[in-house]
């Protein structure tokens, strides 16, 4: 019986090896398999706690995973690139937008990915410019040339080269042929709707950036669409009207009312007398109008030619277009705004001659 038990106790001692050898490569290759995912966690980590200096990143439309991986190494945002690799090969989005984007070195790779994939726009780099209400196409022009370079000069010769004006024109409703029309110092006056706009675009260009305003203008048009022929005038005569608001009064409180007054005059052929017409016409931006000045040989000029002026004078806001629409109906001919602007109405050329006399203050 003994050598039986021995190759009994042989057979366990073998048994028992064999566990422990197979524990022994068990704990190994777990030891391996998490030093793995570590190391590879760890590679796809942020490649500074600290530096939060930022990185203009551009992904180039058609992209793949890896010519992004590249880009974003060659910024020095990828902590290591054998774990990008697998990361982008096994794990990255089925889309990825196309942009340029202000990253961190404080971000981790799967960060930088998901913001690349959903185009995040507050990872986006843009550039803003801001037309105010009332402004010309001066001060647009000004605004965009100190956003994005272009010269003053190179916008407003885009904004009257006739063959682009055409373009603008077959696919915008509310542009016309009347915008060429001779006398017009500039054919966008009035359509350079008062706004703060952002430029996605890594490499905006001029008819890019007008066509982007134009959109803007369309929608807040767009809900005055009917409304407008009820004044009896084209979108056009509307934009300029509104202009001629938009400048003339300093206060909401008053749109309406003025609005109502250039309307009286407009039904009765009285010439709108607008000081602000006067000085579009010779360019310039002031209080006081001389009898030299009224003489000025201009189609926006309100005292020599009557009706509306031949185009807009400024870019009106929505709500002055609102109040021109819903104007206030009264029977005032003239207005007069003293030096706090506070704004007196009469009715006849006596009363507001006699009013001027004695609140003249320029």
């Amino acid at each position: 019986m003994r050598p039986f038990v021995l190759v009994k106790d042989t057979e366990m001692n073998n048994l028992q090896s064999k566990k422990k050898i197979i524990a022994i490569v068990s704990a190994i290759v777990a030891v391996c398999i998490l030093g793995g995912v570590v190391f590879f966690v760890s590679g796809l980590g942020a490649v500074s706690k600290d530096d939060t200096a930022d990185v203009v990143v551009t992904v180039e439309s058609g992209s793949g995973a890896y010519d992004i991986l590249y880009a974003l190494d060659e910024a020095g945002l990828v902590k290591n690139g054998f774990c990008g690799k697998l990361y982008m090969k096994f794990f990255a989005p089925d889309t990825l937008q196309a942009n340029t984007y202000v990253l961190n070195k404080t971000l981790s790779l799967k960060e930088q990915v998901n913001i690349i994939a959903t185009g995040d726009l507050h990872y986006v780099q843009s550039s803003r410019f801001t037309i105010i209400e009332g402004a010309t196409y001066k001060d647009a022009a000004a605004a965009i040339s100190k956003t994005l370079g272009f010269s003053e000069e190179e916008i407003i010769a885009k904004w009257s080269d006739t063959a682009f004006l055409k373009e603008l024109i077959g696919e915008y409703w509310f542009l016309t042929e009347e915008i060429l029309k001779d006398g017009i110092i500039c054919p966008l006056e009035g359509y350079l709707y008062p706004e703060t706009y952002t430029i996605m675009d890594s490499d905006p260009d001029i008819e890019g950036v007008t066509r982007m305003i134009m959109d803007l203008t369309g929608s807040q048009l767009e809900p005055l669409k009917e409304d407008i022929p009820s004044l009896g005038m084209s979108c056009h005569e509307f934009l300029a009207f509104a202009s001629v608001v938009e400048n003339e009064s300093l206060f909401e409180e008053d749109r309406a009312k003025i609005a109502g007054v250039f309307m009286n005059r407009l039904k009765k052929d009285i010439a709108l007398q607008s000081d602000i017409t006067v000085l579009y016409a010779l360019g310039e931006k002031r209080v006081d109008v001389t009898y030299a000045d009224l003489e000025v040989d201009s189609l926006y000029n309100t005292y020599k030619h009557a009706g509306l002026p031949v185009g807009p004078v400024s870019n009106p806001y929505i709500k002055t277009m609102e109040d021109c629409i819903n104007y206030e109906k009264h029977d005032y001919y003239y207005f007069f705004a003293t030096e706090d602007g506070k704004v007196l109405y009469t009715k006849t050329l006596a009363e507001h001659e006699q009013v001027v006399e004695e609140n003249l203050w320029y």
